[in-house]
């Protein structure tokens, strides 16, 4: 507005004019669809480890209309646009490449579906293409992905692994060294606590007897005295209840 008002006055009506053209042409367009329009969409880039497994999702759309008996064709090429084809759904046909390790999750009639590629091998990094083959109405059309998918391969940590082969040969060996040289510091360690447990029990075993016998001699000596004291006392009574001698005269 702040533009129309700065115009002159004699270029306002055409400023006004030409606004409304342009309005009619932006709602002409977004209220009728595209015509000729079709593509083939993938991601840009991925990565899989080596020895495992990646997916390559892809999907279509077209403006024609589909032939009666509409069969549709999936193809995939890999390096570049023109490169080799490493499958076609209608032969079916698969790379040499590939063999034992692609799969194509479609089915016809779909507008998607995705690429696997299992045990990737270094060799698999590469861009890789969808095609497409559609019988219509006004005859064959076929186009794939511009771009493709760019697949990068990454390295699997590395881990140390024992052949088996060496681990009999190592088995014997110390077999060997164990009954032919000294006692394993297990079996020594193992001999020197049971002959520390049974001193020990030794010990033990000789206190408590010790103990028995200065409780037993105790008790032997205190029965004793009482005896003697309880005797005592009833010989002093005795003598005390006994009637005196008579005297003769």
């Amino acid at each position: 507005m702040a533009l129309l008002v700065s115009l002159p006055e004699q270029n306002l009506a055409m400023a006004q004019l030409l606004l409304l053209l342009l309005s009619a042409a932006c709602l002409h367009t977004a209220g009728y669809p595209k015509k000729n329009v079709f593509s083939v969409d993938q991601p840009a880039v991925l990565s899989g480890v080596q020895g495992g497994s990646i997916e390559i999702s892809f999907s279509f759309y077209f403006p024609w209309e589909l032939a009666k008996v509409p069969q549709m064709s999936i193809a995939w090429r890999w390096k570049n646009y023109h490169g080799e084809y490493i499958y076609n759904s209608t032969q079916p046909f698969i790379h040499e490449h590939f063999k034992g390790r692609l799969i194509v999750n479609w089915s016809q009639g779909q507008t998607s579906g995705v690429l696997r590629i299992l045990n990737l091998k270094e060799n698999d990094k590469a861009t890789y293409f969808s095609r497409v083959f559609l019988p219509t109405t006004e005859g064959m059309k076929s186009w794939q992905s511009v771009a493709g998918t760019q697949l990068i391969i990454i390295h699997a940590p590395s881990t140390t692994v024992v052949s088996p082969s060496i681990i009999p040969s190592v088995v014997p060996i110390a077999g060997l060294e164990d009954t032919r040289g000294k006692r394993t510091p297990s079996l020594l360690n193992l001999g020197a606590m049971v002959r520390m447990v049974v001193s020990k029990v030794v010990v033990i075993i000789a206190l408590y007897g010790w103990v028995i016998f200065l409780w037993w001699k105790q008790r032997s000596a205190w029965s004793l005295l009482s005896f003697l004291t309880t005797w005592k006392s009833e010989e002093q009574m005795q003598m005390n209840t006994a009637p005196a001698p008579k005297e003769f005269k």
